[in-house]
């Protein structure tokens, strides 16, 4: 366990600088597709090679959320957090200096996997180190400081191509990220974050290994670390929440990638219409965590109020598919608020979930799995939809956006009360 922060202050502080790292890392991670189009043209390149440091660092990403989710119960998050970031921008760095696909794809690769070190290991930090109230605040404030890192990235890159050059893009919120890197390294340090008290790491290691000898003598099938974490995922459904957490990738995401599309094959919106019709998406996600956050105030259960997201999310795709074709700016609310429910959900499943296994010593390990999930999700919408849209056309992509968030209720309302069981239960 790490030291937990008792200064109301030094709490804020704390979130603070958790939501100053991770606006850096979408600063640092979403440029690249924000200037894909300036590349094209600047590169000479088509449009599947421009995608695919796109696809490379989805799946680093993904695939690193794991990996780093494990380290980040087994080393100092403030230290990998740290590592993450200054890799990010050191990855920014060497786009803008090596301008050839053939370095950009495996560069891209590599700053999937130093995204990866962020989220993991900062979710174990506000569980451990903040009080249930401000982890709960956290959760809002560092989902929305994405949102918000989102549209900054939209509105900065048009304004750096046209005054600097496309580079800019890169090299701009590199030397930002470093400093926000260093920031973050001296000022956790500073509060104590980083590392528990000797007496509280000799206290937690006599109260886990008693709590796995209880364990044991319980079921002789439990047997140190490895059986704890199969016997979590035993008790708490996290099988029906990842599952869930892919059907909200594929929404979220789906959504986003393809909305210009949507509207301009639609609709015969220009270009750059249809890409400032997709700026609603973010701005509204901003809103939707806080309103998702209201809603479990009410009803005290993250899988429920999940279940809640995905029906209400489903009414929205019955309203659009009756005017798919007909009125944009009904679809271009619809797909919004669809998108809002996924963020919603994003909050309950991924920044909300995590935190319940605080005391088995496993926030940074069920964080990385779930999130990872997020990214097996936004794979398959990628490919997926756009695959439906060219056999058979839009109107059966929407038709799926509500079949998938039809199976997301029906899954999380199965497991309701399971987890509600989970969290009121004894600590093992």
């Amino acid at each position: 366990m790490l030291t937990k922060l008792t200064s109301e202050k030094q709490m804020k502080f704390l979130c603070f600088l958790c939501c100053l790292v991770y606006f850096m890392s979408y600063m640092t991670r979403l440029n690249y597709a924000a200037c894909m189009v300036e590349l094209q043209d600047v590169l000479q390149i088509g449009k599947s090679v421009a995608g695919l440091p796109v696809t490379v660092c989805f799946l680093s990403y993904g695939l690193g959320q794991i990996i780093c989710g494990i380290l980040g119960d087994k080393f100092k998050p403030q230290m990998i957090m740290f590592a993450g970031l200054a890799g990010a921008c050191g990855c920014n760095l060497l786009v803008a200096g090596f301008p050839r696909m053939e370095i950009i794809i495996p560069v891209w690769c590599a700053n999937g996997f130093f995204q990866a070190m962020l989220w993991p290991p900062m979710v174990r930090i506000m569980a451990e180190c903040l009080s249930d109230k401000w982890y709960k605040y956290s959760c809002v404030l560092v989902s929305m400081s994405s949102s918000v890192a989102t549209i900054a990235v939209y509105v900065l890159t048009p304004v750096c191509i046209s005054v600097s050059g496309w580079k800019s893009v890169f090299r701009l919120p590199a030397v930002l990220g470093i400093g926000a890197a260093f920031v973050w390294f001296w000022n956790t340090r500073k509060l104590g974050a980083d590392s528990p008290a000797p007496e509280e790491r000799q206290k937690g290691a006599r109260q886990k290994e008693a709590q796995q000898d209880e364990a044991s003598e319980k079921d002789g099938r439990r047997s140190g670390k490895k059986s704890l974490f199969l016997q979590l995922v035993g008790d708490a459904p996290l099988v029906a929440i990842l599952l869930a957490i892919i059907l909200q990738g594929t929404l979220r995401d789906g959504i986003t990638t393809w909305m210009p599309v949507y509207m301009s094959e639609m609709f015969g919106m220009s270009n750059a219409s249809s890409i400032l019709s997709a700026a609603a998406l973010p701005v509204f996600s901003v809103f939707s965590v806080l309103l998702a956050s209201l809603l479990l105030e009410r009803l005290k259960n993250e899988v429920f109020t999940a279940a809640c997201l995905f029906v209400a999310g489903a009414a929205a795709g019955v309203v659009m598919l009756m005017v798919f074709d007909g009125l944009p700016v009904v679809c271009i609310m619809m797909m919004t608020l669809i998108t809002g429910c996924a963020h919603g959900i994003n909050l309950m499943l991924i920044s909300r979930v995590p935190g319940h296994f605080t005391r088995y010593g496993k926030v940074s390990s069920v964080s990385g799995i779930l999130n990872s999930a997020t990214y097996v999700g936004s794979s398959l919408s990628t490919y997926g939809f756009g695959a439906v849209a060219e056999e058979a056309g839009w109107l059966p992509v929407v038709a799926l956006w509500i079949g998938i968030c039809l199976a997301g209720a029906a899954l999380t309302l199965l497991v309701r009360g399971r987890w509600d069981r989970f969290c009121r239960m004894p600590e093992k």
